[in-house]
């Protein structure tokens, strides 16, 4: 076994390999260990090296883009909502189908996300210097914002 690619045996534990690095690694010729021990000592399921993706079919391109076409116009509708459309549509899919999809076409629900107006507890807060001044005047008190001019360094 000195030209195998079986050297790091005791190493196993540690692997941090992709299911596809470690099918790289499985020897279908090896004499001396079977398919079965190899993916054994590799920690790859028998069934994970024997698998092949099939790849998209037709009928899912074009499921695929009736998502598109229903995200497009109503970007804040999330899986259940497209799902109720499609079959309001005439097209009966299951939720976690039209889910899987979104997904492999890399589509999220516009949401309102974290958030982010609540103040830092760690910054400064400037007090209000005109809360008890009256104005009653045109032009008494003026005021500008200069959180967004450059900084020249």
């Amino acid at each position: 076994m000195g030209n195998c690619k079986w050297s790091w045996i005791g190493l196993k534990k540690n692997s941090t390999l992709s299911v596809d690095q470690k099918r790289a690694l499985i020897e279908s010729t090896n004499s001396v260990l079977t398919i079965k021990e190899q993916c054994s000592l590799i920690e790859l399921n028998l069934s994970s090296y024997y698998y092949h993706p099939l790849g998209i079919t037709e009928e899912e391109l074009e499921l695929m883009a009736k998502i598109d076409r229903i995200y497009t116009k109503i970007p804040f509708y999330g899986v259940r909502k497209i799902t109720e459309e499609l079959r309001r549509q005439g097209d009966i899919y299951n939720h976690k189908r039209i889910g899987r999809l979104m997904h492999l076409m890399g589509i999220q629900v516009v949401t309102p996300k974290r958030n982010l107006s609540k103040p830092n507890k760690d910054h400064l807060v400037y007090p209000y210097l005109l809360r008890d001044v009256k104005i009653t005047e045109t032009n008494q008190v003026w005021s500008t914002d200069i959180t967004y001019l450059p900084i020249h360094n």
